[in-house]
């Protein structure tokens, strides 16, 4: 498959490009450093430019048949309209392009699944989450509203530890205490949902 990945120089987007490059797909990646990813030189195509961008993302879009979005904001924990900037651009971009199939990484908690979390989650994400999280479910809405063939998927707090191969996936996955997922295994499940039909047009929520 022809896949475009943004957020493609982050922890996650770069495993999902390294799973992406196994499986022989064809690959772009749209990042505002192009050097981060001077090593797949030759597998990936990379394209300068800003994900927030209607003007970059349009020129990316073109002739793809799938978006993965890991966009995340790595250390920074300050108000941001990151996520909502994108997705308008996303929405613009599909409508010029005619690509619509996406696979929008979000978070646990965001939107609906804020009421699905247990204490111990809803604590997190009202506090020092809650600007990050506010930002998450506005993309939501604006992606929602679109006419998107549309994936959005629901980790819950990631780690760096190595995947297990294994965890469990639905739409609605019961909580309790504050359980995790490793990127691999968040990797694994984008990929498969962008290249697969299981998942298309449902929302994911994904843990250990």
């Amino acid at each position: 498959m022809k896949v475009l990945v943004i957020g493609a120089t982050g922890p996650t987007g770069r495993l999902v490009l390294e799973r992406a490059v196994r499986a022989g797909d064809t690959i772009t990646a749209l990042v505002r450093r192009p050097e981060a990813l001077a090593d797949l030189s030759g597998q990936v195509k990379v394209l300068s430019g800003d994900p927030t961008s209607a003007t970059d993302l349009t020129a990316a879009m073109t002739g793809q048949d799938v978006v993965i979005s890991t966009l995340g904001r790595g250390r920074s924990m300050g108000p941001t309209d990151l996520f909502s900037r994108a997705a308008t651009a996303m929405v613009s971009a599909a409508q010029q392009t005619g690509t619509t199939r996406v696979v929008w990484l979000s978070s646990f908690g965001a939107g609906e699944t804020y009421k699905a979390s247990s204490p111990v989650q809803k604590v997190m994400y009202s506090t020092f989450l809650r600007a990050v999280y506010a930002d998450k479910t506005a993309s939501e809405r604006l992606l929602r509203a679109a006419d998107l063939d549309l994936t959005l998927v629901y980790p819950t707090t990631l780690t760096h530890k190595p995947g297990k191969g294994t965890y469990r996936s639905g739409e609605h996955v019961p909580m309790k205490g504050a359980p995790t997922i490793s990127r691999e295994d968040v990797a694994h499940f984008l990929h498969s949902a962008a290249t697969g039909p299981e998942w298309a047009g449902r929302d994911a929520v994904i843990t250990d």
